[in-house]
């Protein structure tokens, strides 16, 4: 049922989304873009979810639905593993009224859709919160080495993984688990294996300045104690705002049950529970004391501390940076719950599956037709096959019977644009090697390049591209609508430089 639940919500979402948007989210452009090859590591993030988006688009190609339905496979691996957790620590049923609680909060459920490093960590985070659980209760090697496998493939797909390995020291702390001489051999077994994992991309780091961190840094400046508290405030806001779906879920259920009492469909009414007549102890009391602690200790950690980093040193907070705090709050449903089970997973299931629903067809609906209705501008109703078909127009004009495979422009436009040319063709980052390892250097123009910018469109040109439009022999402008007539016009300036001598000699030496 669990497996089943998971799958379908995934398929709800995927699917809708693909209907409705013309275009990913950002965030999932660019790990398109990213994953033209396999590196060990890129300007702005570790490497490991442009290796998984690499492995999908040789398998799947580059359609704009890929990034949906991966944001939420992952999303589901993650609940996966939040369903383990609750096997070890509670009934079956309970485990799973956890994990249909906290699968309707945004990160699981509507930014699920967003395949970016947030939501790809959230299998990771909750796959070593499962692996910390069983190697301190069992404290067999074997589970301290995956939690340390699995810990490095968390922080190579982003190093907020530092957080959450913080609650765990914290809670190890506090229940004295560091008292004990077999938690620090299995804490050597980890480590070496987390080094084990994560070494490659410290050498890659090393050799490339650690331009990641640095960009991590530079995200954290707030610009002034005032502007990170209203950071702060915002960010507490909006994470209050992500988790209402759940705290809905349980008013729905509190309701269901004091007009219903505890009867299941077609039996009478349980004598000893029916409509609260006697109080059934909630099931969190079930729970054993440790693991009370537990989920208190490292479900609360992340997000407690921080807030309180963030109070103490005055850096910016953005909300999706919590997409994994909040794992475990299914369990916290579990203080609100009481009653048969089996009467109480299904209303649960029922209300989980009715508000995924409900938001998916909202979701759907407000970024695909009201958007085209209303002629808002949104990143779904982008309009890049119209885009891809006027660029792919004029490159044969100038340059026929010669595919294309660069697309000078920024992440955005010109993701846009290669996706719909076809596999081969490849984004030339702001015109910088640097930011286009999958280029080597020096190459990118070699056999020409259809270059791209727009004025009004979501991200300003970096200087090297217009330049390029500058000098290049045949260029213009073209207009394109964006969100139906309503909506504003596309200044879509376009440019196609020629391929060069050295790349004529090779085609001339190919047909020999």
């Amino acid at each position: 049922l669990a497996l089943l639940c998971l799958l379908g919500m995934a398929a709800l979402w995927t699917t809708l989304c693909a209907l409705s948007h013309s275009a990913p989210d950002l965030d999932g452009m660019e790990e398109l873009v990213w994953a033209a090859s396999l590196e060990l590591g890129y300007p702005k993030h570790p490497p490991l979810p442009s290796w998984f988006m690499h492995v999908a688009t040789e398998l799947l190609g580059r359609p704009v639905w890929l990034p949906f339905l991966m944001g939420q496979a992952f999303s589901a691996l993650g609940l996966w593993f939040v369903w383990k957790l609750g096997r070890d620590i509670t009934t079956p049923h309970r485990a799973l009224i956890a994990t249909l609680l906290v699968s309707v909060t945004a990160y699981f459920s509507l930014r699920g859709t967003i395949y970016n490093h947030n939501t790809a960590q959230l299998w990771s985070i909750a796959a070593s919160i499962w692996l910390f659980h069983r190697a301190l209760r069992g404290g067999r090697m074997r589970d301290w080495a995956l939690l340390g496998a699995v810990g490095g493939l968390a922080m190579l797909t982003k190093y907020s993984a530092l957080i959450q390995f913080a609650a765990f020291f914290l809670y190890a702390l506090r229940s004295g688990a560091l008292r004990r001489p077999d938690t620090w051999r299995g804490i050597a077994v980890a480590a070496l294996a987390f080094l084990v994992v994560l070494s490659p991309h410290l050498w890659w780091l090393d050799q490339h300045r650690f331009e990641p961190l640095r960009y991590a840094d530079a995200s954290l400046q707030a610009g002034g104690r005032l502007a990170a508290l209203k950071d702060l405030l915002d960010f507490t806001l909006d994470q209050a705002g992500r988790l209402a779906p759940m705290a809905l879920a349980l008013a729905a259920w509190t309701l269901w049950r004091k007009r219903r009492g505890d009867r299941a469909p077609g039996h009478a009414a349980n004598d000893e529970c029916f409509a609260g007549t006697v109080a059934a102890p909630r099931y969190w009391h079930d729970l054993a004391p440790e693991d009370r602690q537990f989920l208190l200790w490292v479900g609360l950690g992340p997000f407690l501390s921080t807030v309180l980093v963030s109070v103490a040193l005055g850096s910016r907070l953005e909300a999706s940076w919590a997409s994994t705090f909040f794992v475990l709050f299914g369990f916290y449903g579990l203080g609100w719950l009481r009653g048969p089970e089996a009467v109480q997973l299904r209303r649960i299931l029922i209300l989980a599956a009715a508000l995924h629903v409900l938001m998916a067809v909202g979701y759907a609906a407000a970024r695909g037709p009201i958007a085209h209705l209303t002629g808002y501008a949104a990143r779904s109703t982008y309009p890049g096959p119209e885009l891809a078909a006027h660029a792919l127009r004029h490159w044969r004009d100038h340059q026929p019977g010669r595919p294309l495979r660069v697309v000078v422009s920024n992440t955005w436009l010109g993701g846009n644009i290669a996706v719909h040319i076809g596999p081969e063709a490849q984004v030339w980052i702001d015109a910088s090697d640097e930011h286009s390892p999958w280029f080597a250097p020096g190459t990118a123009l070699r056999c020409g390049a259809l270059v791209a910018y727009s004025g009004n469109g979501r991200a300003v040109p970096a200087p090297a591209v217009r330049a390029l439009v500058d000098a290049a022999p045949w260029k213009g402008v073209d207009e394109v609508p964006w969100s139906g007539p309503k909506g504003p016009v596309i200044d879509l300036h376009w440019a196609v430089l020629p391929a060069t001598p050295d790349c004529l000699k090779g085609d001339q030496a190919g047909a020999e």
